[in-house]
């Protein structure tokens, strides 16, 4: 593969490079501030898992190198965040630590001279497996730490923004962001590739129910689960579910296969003298949707009919004038792995 490949097939790849930003990330939160003008009046930012610094080096150009006004120069305050030390920046303050423990949070704060940050953000994602569930799923986990870290920093009204995935449980994400921001919105930058399903969450106006109180501890993770509830504090912090397994223990087990005697099984049933007898349904359904097709079966007709239906349904369909067989069996095929491209993806 050439030089210039990468070049050719990725236009913001190469924006990057001759603009001087150090990845093309950099255009997304440029565009999503374009859209949602999330630096609007920001001095006190707060960038998540920052490395190599994209990101940060679009806070610390907008906010701090282009600002022309001295006095609000001086307010402006940057703290990236990462496991993994990055080149400096102009303006922006780099700590090297876990966004899990809460100690990165009183660092953060302290940097910001006790104030909380007016405006999160998080770039981060874990290394895609291609596995759409379990993909989702680590993302979903990050954006959890990187919220719960946010809720130790971040001011009433402040605007929190992370990249998400789109898939199939994503509505819950949203759910639980509208129960601490007033406004969620789902972005997804014209930089930001079609064929992935990443997007990002723009929530707004940080307001977090009355009786929450921020916390970093994460059930899943933790080694002694029951030491772990017993620190959460509050109506909303903790809300458990009881799981209680009803009947008998010892009884049937409905995973299982039985003989038909089950006086071969045990000698409760031999005291019994209990003898298999096959019985009907007490009461079927009186109009199932598979009644016709049971007639059908039965009278050895279903496969012809199906064959028939589906030369009737063939034949309604307009021919594509121009195109050969192949060609349109070739356009179906498409329609329909793009379909479930959009389902797995989106």
């Amino acid at each position: 593969m050439g030089k210039t490949s990468k070049d050719k097939r990725d236009i913001y790849y190469r924006l990057a490079k001759e603009e001087g930003w150090r990845a093309r990330s950099a255009y997304k939160l440029l565009q999503i501030n374009q859209f949602c003008n999330i630096f609007d009046g920001v001095v006190r930012v707060v960038d998540l898992c920052a490395a190599p610094g994209s990101w940060s080096q679009v806070l610390s150009k907008t906010l701090f190198v282009d600002e022309k006004d001295e006095e609000m120069r001086k307010m402006v305050k940057i703290v990236a965040v990462d496991l993994q030390p990055m080149a400096p920046l102009p303006g922006v303050i780099q700590l090297q630590g876990d966004i899990t423990e809460s100690g990165t949070a009183q660092q953060i704060i302290a940097h910001f001279d006790g104030a909380l940050a007016q405006l999160v953000v998080c770039d981060g994602a874990p290394d895609v497996t291609g596995l759409h569930a379990f993909d989702e799923y680590m993302q979903s986990q990050l954006v959890f730490s990187a919220f719960s870290i946010t809720s130790h920093i971040l001011q009433h009204g402040g605007i929190f923004v992370s990249k998400i995935f789109r898939a199939k449980n994503v509505n819950l994400l949203y759910a639980q962001m509208k129960c601490f921001f007033k406004e969620v919105t789902c972005c997804k930058p014209k930089s930001s590739r079609l064929s992935s399903c990443e997007a990002f969450i723009v929530c707004k106006n940080y307001c977090p129910p009355e009786g929450y109180k921020p916390t970093l501890v994460n059930p899943i993770l933790a080694t002694d689960y029951t030491a772990c509830l017993e620190q959460l504090e509050g109506p909303m912090n903790k809300a458990l579910v009881p799981f209680m397994a009803c009947g008998d223990l010892s009884g049937f087990d409905s995973d299982r296969t039985y003989p038909l005697n089950l006086a071969e099984l045990s000698d409760e049933f031999k005291q019994f003298d209990y003898k298999y007898t096959h019985r009907e349904v007490l009461q079927p359904p009186t109009e199932p949707a598979y009644k016709r097709a049971c007639e059908l079966k039965r009278n050895t007709e279903l496969e012809t009919h199906t064959h028939q239906q589906r030369q009737k349904t063939q034949s309604k369909k307009p021919a594509k004038s121009g195109k050969s067989r192949e060609v349109a069996q070739s356009d179906v095929i498409d329609e329909f792995e793009e379909g479930c491209f959009e389902r797995l993806m989106l």
